[in-house]
C-alpha cells in the first residue's frame, strides 16, 4: 500500500536526539527548555514540551528549505496520503487554503467558489487580487445549514465564466455532507483548469472505507485539511497536499515560505509527522471504532423526544451525495429550543461543549478520541434536556429565505483597500459595502466587499436579529452599523 515506511517519524526523531543529547541552548526560545518559563504554567504543562521547542538548526531541519527530517516528513505525509508533494502548515488551514488561492490564480483572474466559503478563502482572494465568480450551495431548509454545490451547478458557473482559472469547492460541509467530487473533478478539468478542495473536515476521509471519497482520490489538484480537527494534531497544524498537472509544488512551497512565521513550532511540526503515522498504520481500525461508536450514539438520540440527528437520509438530495457519519448534527427544532440556547445549556450545566452552534442544531465532531463513556454522558443531558423543555414550547420558527446575491460593482480586494465609513445599517441602502455580513444559519455571506447593499439584505437582516438569529462580519459587533466604499 505505501512505498516508504510510515512507521518512521523523521523530525520527531530529530527532536528526540537533540533532547537525548542534552544539548546545551543558546539559542531562542528564550526560556530555555522550560527553565525560565512561568512556574505555575510549567507545573502544568510538565517539562516536555519546552525540551522540543526549538529554532530552526541543522539537526531539525528549517520549514522553508526542508532537506532533512522536515522533507523526510513531509514525504511521507505524501506517501501516507498519495499525494505528489504534501506540506506542513502551522498557521492552520486558513493558512494552507491561502497558500491553494494564490498558487493557482493571479492578480485579475476569476476564481469559481461557493458563495459560503470559509473567510479564509475570502481572504485569499484579497490577497490574490482574484474576481471571485459565486456558486449558490444547495440549502437544506428542514435543517437549516447549507450543503454542497452540485455538479450541475459548477458546470453552469464554468459554461457562463469559461475564461475562469480555477475552481474552489468545500468538501465535506462543516455538517459531514459530501458532493460528488469526483464528477465535479472531472467537468473542471474539462476545461483545462485545477479542482482546488477545501477539505478542512476531511484529513479522515482517505483511511476508511465507510467514509466519503477523498479530494484526491476523486481528482482534486490541491486540496488543504484541517489535521487537528479530527485526527491527532495539535491545533494550528494542517496538511497542504498538490496532486497535478496544474500545480506545481515548488509554487506552493514558494507561497508558504511568503506566508509562513520563520519561527515555526516544532511542536506543532512533530504532532503532524506522529499524526501522520497513527493515520497511517491505524486509520482504519480507529475510524471504524469511532463511525460504530458515532451510529450508536445517532440512534440513541434520535430515541429521545424532540431531538433529530440526521444521517444517510439526506443523501440523494441535491449537494448530498455521500457522508460521514463521525459528524453529529443535532437539532433541538421540534424541542422549542434553538441551538444556541442548547449548546450554552450543555456547557452551562453539564460541561459539555459542542464544536458549534446554529439556530436549529448544535455540532459535535466524532473521532478516534470519544469513548462510549463520554458518548453517553452527552446522551443522558439530551435525555434531561428533553424531559424539562418537551412540549412546553412550540417549534422553532421556520427557516428565513437568503436574499439572491446582490449586484456587485467592486472586486473584494479594491472595496477591502479603499477609503471607507460607517453608517447605519438602516441608511446603507444602495451604498458599496466595504465589509461582510454573515447569519448563521446556514453561514452563508449576505453580502460581500464591494457589492451593492440591497433592500432585501437590509429587511433580512432585521427579520434575523429579531428571531436572535446570529450576524456577524461587520467592525460594528451590534450590526446597527456598516462600513461602506467612501464616495
Amino acid at each position: 500500500m505505501y512505498k516508504m515506511n510510515q512507521n518512521e517519524t523523521p523530525l520527531f526523531n530529530a527532536l528526540m536526539e537533540y533532547v537525548n543529547r542534552e544539548t546545551l541552548p543558546f539559542h531562542v526560545p528564550g526560556h530555555k527548555k522550560g527553565i525560565g518559563i512561568d512556574k505555575e504554567f510549567k507545573e502544568f504543562m510538565g517539562d516536555n514540551p519546552f525540551k522540543i521547542d526549538v529554532t530552526v538548526f541543522k539537526l531539525v531541519d528549517s520549514l522553508h528549505h526542508p532537506t532533512g527530517p522536515i522533507k523526510a516528513a513531509q514525504e511521507l505525509a505524501s506517501d501516507a496520503y498519495g499525494s505528489d508533494a504534501s506540506f506542513f502548515s502551522i498557521h492552520g488551514t486558513s493558512g494552507a487554503i491561502q497558500a491553494m488561492i494564490l498558487s493557482v490564480v493571479n492578480d485579475g483572474d476569476k476564481i469559481i467558489v461557493p458563495r459560503n466559503v470559509h473567510k479564509s478563502v475570502t481572504s485569499g482572494i484579497i490577497l490574490s487580487g482574484a474576481k471571485p465568480v459565486f456558486m449558490e450551495p444547495e440549502i437544506d431548509k428542514k435543517l437549516g445549514i447549507a450543503h454542497g454545490v452540485t455538479p450541475n451547478t459548477v458546470s453552469n458557473a464554468l459554461k457562463e465564466n469559461p475564461d475562469a482559472k480555477a475552481v474552489l469547492i468545500i468538501n465535506p460541509t462543516y455538517y459531514g455532507v459530501a458532493t460528488d467530487i469526483k464528477e465535479i473533478a472531472d467537468i473542471v478539468h474539462s476545461y483545462d483548469i485545477p479542482l482546488i478542495v477545501d477539505e478542512a473536515h476531511g484529513p479522515h476521509l482517505a483511511f476508511s472505507k465507510n467514509l466519503p471519497m477523498s479530494a484526491l482520490e476523486a481528482g482534486a489538484d490541491i486540496c488543504a485539511q484541517s489535521t487537528h480537527k479530527i485526527i491527532g494534531s495539535l491545533t494550528q497544524g494542517s496538511l497542504l497536499h498538490v496532486k497535478s498537472k496544474y500545480v506545481s509544488p515548488k509554487r506552493v512551497q514558494q507561497i508558504l515560505n511568503l506566508l509562513h512565521t520563520t519561527s515555526p513550532s516544532y511542536i506543532l511540526m512533530a504532532s503532524l509527522d506522529c499524526a501522520r503515522r497513527q493515520i497511517a498504520l491505524e486509520g482504519e481500525t480507529l475510524l471504524n471504532d469511532a463511525i460504530e461508536l458515532c451510529k450508536y450514539t445517532r440512534d440513541e438520540i434520535n430515541k429521545i423526544p424532540g431531538f433529530y440527528c440526521f444521517g444517510e437520509e439526506v443523501l440523494g438530495k441535491p449537494g448530498s451525495y455521500s457522508f460521514d457519519p463521525t459528524k453529529l448534527t443535532i437539532s433541538s427544532k421540534e424541542l422549542g429550543i434553538t441551538g444556541f440556547e442548547l449548546d450554552m445549556i450543555l456547557a452551562d450545566k453539564y460541561h459539555i461543549q459542542m464544536e458549534l452552534s446554529d439556530f436549529y442544531n448544535v455540532l459535535a465532531v466524532g473521532s478516534f478520541g470519544d469513548t462510549k463513556e463520554s458518548m453517553d454522558k452527552l446522551i443522558n443531558a439530551l435525555n434531561e434536556i428533553s424531559e424539562e423543555f418537551y412540549g412546553k414550547r412550540n417549534p422553532v420558527p421556520d427557516f428565513l429565505d437568503i436574499p439572491s446575491i446582490p449586484k456587485k460593482i467592486l472586486e473584494p480586494r479594491e472595496a477591502f483597500y479603499s477609503d471607507k465609513i460607517s453608517i447605519p445599517l438602516k441608511e446603507s441602502i444602495g451604498e458599496i459595502s466595504g465589509e461582510f455580513l454573515l447569519a448563521y444559519p446556514p453561514g452563508i455571506p449576505v453580502l460581500c466587499p464591494g457589492e451593492i447593499i440591497t433592500k432585501e439584505v437590509v429587511d433580512y437582516v432585521y427579520d434575523l436579529k429579531r428571531a436572535n438569529l446570529y450576524v456577524q462580519g461587520t467592525e460594528d459587533s451590534t450590526v446597527e452599523n456598516i462600513k461602506i466604499v467612501k464616495k
